[in-house]
């Protein structure tokens, strides 16, 4: 039998590895069209390699996909997050679990993953073959035809996993649609927010560990750590919102206001009772001496000014509307959004096949036999921690049983 896995990324490899574990007398290549392998898995996590999520719940890790977190909830009885530790840590590769549920090598390297693959593949005898470009895919019996580069004539292949990960552009993805796959349009997840017009970027180097934002006029929201840029807002609250509101914010050209939760209070009055409590109980401090919510002294004078209250009061002045005020911004600071900034180096995609032409018991192609699905090129995307290559290892798992 013969096996290709197009893409040497994270999907590809884990693919190819399973598939030839699978079949051990099958022919199995991965075709990489440019001359670098597990190039996203070198600059994940910053170079360290943010290998999957510390969550055993299966309906908190589904949770953790904005798209494609229903249709996975098989998938991830069949080979989770505990599967993928295991996988790791039997071939060499220790892990450690961090306090924010992010599992990274001990090494802190992604060398350590990239090896371990490299290793593995060897062993096995799966082939690799760089600067390999699919052009198309052509059904023929029972066999799949792949015209590579400028090639005349096709390569046959028993079966065939696409795993070329997320197209930036739908151009990337016609030969799949020629077929007859439905196509989720590709636009970008996970980034940060651009406020070019919003003093807060004073700020910039700023962390308030426990915010809570919402995309105004919508239902979508995310809580965390939040980090004040140069360029506007960042941290893992922004990155998330980013990847619930993918699709509409790219409707609306990433023009838009945002509503920040300084307090992670969402009931106003509740806030608003804990001013009053701190008037009662230090009517003499400044303002400025005495920070609420354990805000930095950066952004409680920011806040003061952005509603011009003077820092040098004591809290026992304030009057009920300033009090009102000062509850308000706590809990609905609106800043105005315009554009959009690829975090770091990670770029992920919402779109690409959609789930509905694919079998998610098996990851095969509903509308062409023996060729199956794994990681990004399916519309399936995910918040960050380490849970997108969850995804690439659970699917690329299924996908290597060519069932």
């Amino acid at each position: 039998m013969k096996i290709a896995i197009i893409g040497g990324g994270a999907a590809g490899f884990f693919s190819a590895i399973a598939a030839k574990e699978n079949f051990p007398d099958a022919q199995v290549v991965i075709f990489e069209k440019t001359q670098k392998l597990l190039s996203k898995v070198k600059i994940s996590g910053g170079g360290r390699c943010n290998v999957t999520n510390g969550c055993t719940s299966i309906n908190e890790l589904c949770a953790a996909y904005p798209r494609g977190g229903k249709e996975l909830k098989k998938a991830f009885h069949i080979f989770n997050t505990k599967h993928a530790m295991d996988w790791f840590q039997s071939r060499g590769v220790p892990l450690v679990i961090q306090d924010d549920n992010c599992v990274f090598p001990v090494s802190q390297s992604s060398q350590s993953i990239i090896d371990c693959f490299l290793r593995e593949s060897k062993r096995l005898g799966v082939q690799i073959q760089l600067g390999v470009n699919l052009k198309s895919i052509k059904s023929m019996n029972e066999q799949l035809a792949l015209f590579f580069n400028d090639a005349i004539q096709p390569e046959l292949f028993d079966k065939v996993i696409v795993t070329t990960g997320g197209s930036p552009k739908r151009s990337g993805l016609e030969s799949l649609e020629a077929l007859g796959h439905k196509i989720e349009n590709p636009v970008p997840s996970l980034f940060t927010f651009k406020m070019p017009n919003e003093p807060i970027t004073q700020l910039m180097g700023v962390v308030v560990e426990n915010s809570l934002v919402t995309i105004q006029g919508t239902k979508f929201m995310a809580s965390g750590p939040l980090l004040i840029t140069h360029w506007g807002m960042s941290g893992p609250a922004i990155l998330k919102l980013s990847s619930y509101g993918a699709r509409m914010l790219n409707e609306v050209g990433y023009n838009f206001k945002v509503q920040v939760n300084w307090a992670n209070e969402r009931n106003c009055d509740v806030v608003l009772e804990y001013l009053r409590t701190v008037v009662k109980e230090h009517p003499n401090k400044l303002l400025a001496n005495f920070r609420p919510y354990a805000l930095t002294t950066r952004l409680w004078l920011f806040l003061l000014t952005k509603i011009a209250v003077s820092t040098d009061k004591n809290w026992g002045e304030l009057g009920k509307k300033e009090l009102n005020k000062l509850a308000n911004v706590l809990t609905n600071d609106e800043y105005s959004v315009n554009g959009r900034t690829t975090f770091k180096e990670e770029f992920v995609t919402c779109g690409g096949v959609s789930l509905e032409s694919i079998d998610m018991n098996t990851m095969q192609s509903k509308v062409c036999r023996n060729l199956y699905f794994a990681g990004e090129i399916m519309d399936i995307d995910a918040i960050t921690g380490g849970y997108n290559l969850q995804c690439a290892w659970t699917t690329g798992f299924i996908a290597g049983k060519l069932k």
